[in-house]
């Protein structure tokens, strides 16, 4: 066997995300109970929390981790990787 690693291949493009299917947020654990607050990126409020027990709207969360994948992708792409 030689040595040589496999090149990962580079994130998908930000058109192949569709609204409402990245994140599960089942778990009462995303739900505040002491009343709304405002979201973190669109300031509307909200008792929907993130993983970092934030207060955000699921759809603004998963605007914002689709725009990181895109940034991450133009990234990889204009460092030379194809």
């Amino acid at each position: 066997m030689t040595g040589r690693q496999r090149r990962r291949a580079p994130p998908k493009p930000e058109a192949e995300y569709r609204p409402g299917q990245l994140l599960d947020w089942t778990s009462s654990s995303h739900w505040d109970y002491d009343g709304p607050r405002p979201c973190r990126y669109c300031g509307f409020p909200t008792q929907l929390l993130d993983r970092g027990r934030h207060h955000a709207h699921k759809v603004c969360a998963e605007s914002a981790l689709a725009q990181q994948a895109a940034e991450a992708a133009d990234a990889y792409h204009q460092n030379g990787q194809t």
